[in-house]
């Protein structure tokens, strides 16, 4: 199983807005891919008006993944409204060999 993780920070004032949206459109498009073992998205208040954002993916293979990424797994995938929310972004993704999964 293949992990994939992203990060972008949004204003504390729109991280509810951006769940939201996220959760219509990249946790949706990863749900729907065949291959994808599940998603989340994790946020977290950094107390200076930022929230950070990562969104977590688990994929049977990396070829899987193509399927959502293109063939550039590495890129990061990004909406149309994401700069109306993302006041900075990673453009490249981490990928994770899951090693141990005690619910699996």
């Amino acid at each position: 199983m293949i992990a994939r993780m992203w990060r972008g920070w949004v204003r504390t004032e729109q991280a509810g807005g951006y769940v939201a949206y996220i959760s219509g459109t990249g946790l949706r498009e990863y749900a729907e891919t065949p291959g994808n073992l599940g998603c989340q998205m994790w946020t977290r208040d950094l107390g200076d008006g930022r929230t950070e954002v990562v969104t977590v993916s688990w994929w049977a293979s990396l070829d899987d993944i193509t399927g959502f990424a293109g063939p550039d797994i590495d890129a990061a995938v990004f909406y149309p409204e994401d700069d109306r929310y993302l006041v900075d972004r990673e453009t490249r993704v981490s990928h994770f060999e899951v090693a141990a999964d005690l619910d699996g």
